[in-house]
């Protein structure tokens, strides 16, 4: 007998569901920047959402103008088209990268702004500063069952030649794995083997007053897996493997990338950082250094990229966990309307 098994839960899109989800991202990407990021996610993004019933934008923050003349009756337009809670949501996780810096004000404020007229945004404002430390994101989360990677945060600017975080670092040992705070993609990231190393990277950081972060380097064998955890489930990883020579596993770095099935050992965990944040998407990172796992960060907007776009099956499984995100997303729109109207 054939065994059956039964069809996800859906919601519909549309004129049931959110018509438009507008993706909030700093426009300051570069000629060469755009077709990639097209290529590798922002492409499947829309494909997916059309084949939903939906369309999937990327807007800078500037593109959302508000009009509140008529008190209790805003309307919200996007690059002059009205949106409305009931047929648009925004993801509005924070971008922070050095080109985006001047941005990052204008983010929190537009994100202010769309709470208050009451639209669902799948990626809560409120957690931005937390998710966007490496340092804050631990701390929020420490008890984790997978233990947190030892972590020492150190500020750079003006008076890094007085040598105030020495004492911080007392206790690290050699060599050190040093990267910025609140960035992402891998970028950054440099080992110090020494002192003098440590040195170099830090007065470097000082010229952009960027705050950095310095953890145990885990071994040449380490490797990062992040887990997608969508509507509270984990439902695959990205393994991601650093290339011959380096310690940095981010595909922005030349790491290589596979799909797998999420390891057994971190189930359970995934699943706790689901109950803990109560979000429809995340990702959470660890780092496993050949024996063990160790919690690394958590994203609320991590890219769903394909590892190998010349396989119809890796293209086929980035679609399907696309889809499966942008259905928790439309699920939790419905409940918030219905929480929003009772």
């Amino acid at each position: 007998m054939t065994a059956v098994t039964e069809a996800p839960v859906t919601v519909p899109f549309g004129q049931s569901g959110p018509r438009t989800m507008y993706w909030v991202f700093p426009d300051r990407e570069s000629t060469r920047a755009r077709p990639m990021y097209q290529a590798e996610f922002w492409g499947a993004y829309e494909e997916v959402a059309e084949s939903l019933g939906m369309r999937w934008v990327s807007v800078p923050p500037e593109a959302i103008a508000v009009d509140n003349l008529d008190h209790g009756a805003p309307r919200v337009l996007v690059n002059g088209e009205l949106a409305t809670p009931a047929d648009s949501l925004f993801v509005t996780a924070l971008y922070s990268l050095p080109y985006q810096s001047m941005d990052v004000f204008n983010q929190y404020a537009t994100y202010a702004v769309l709470e208050q007229l009451g639209f669902y945004l799948p990626a809560p404002p409120r957690l931005s500063p937390v998710f966007n430390d490496k340092l804050a994101t631990l701390l929020y989360f420490k008890d984790s069952p997978i233990p947190p990677i030892p972590t020492v945060r150190i500020g750079t600017g003006r008076d890094l030649g007085h040598k105030l975080h020495t004492e911080a670092l007392a206790r690290m040992t050699f060599p050190v794995i040093v990267k910025p705070t609140g960035w992402c993609a891998g970028w950054g990231i440099c080992m110090a083997r020494d002192a003098e190393d440590l040195r170099g990277i830090l007065s470097l950081a000082q010229g952009g007053d960027t705050t950095m972060v310095c953890q145990p380097y885990l071994g040449d064998a380490t490797t990062d897996y992040r887990v997608f955890v969508i509507d509270g489930e984990p439902v695959a990883v990205n393994h991601r493997i650093p290339r011959a020579g380096s310690y940095v596993a981010n595909t922005g770095r030349g790491g290589n990338r596979e799909f797998l099935p999420v390891p057994d050992e971190l189930m359970a965990a995934s699943r706790w950082f689901a109950e803990k944040t109560r979000v429809p998407f995340l990702c959470v990172d660890f780092l496993f250094d050949g024996e063990r796992f160790w919690f690394s960060e958590v994203e609320l907007d991590g890219v769903i990229g394909c590892p190998d776009h010349t396989s119809p099956a890796a293209r086929a499984k980035q679609h399907e966990l696309i889809a499966q995100r942008f259905h928790a997303y439309a699920k939790a729109h419905a409940a918030h309307l219905t929480e929003v109207s009772a």
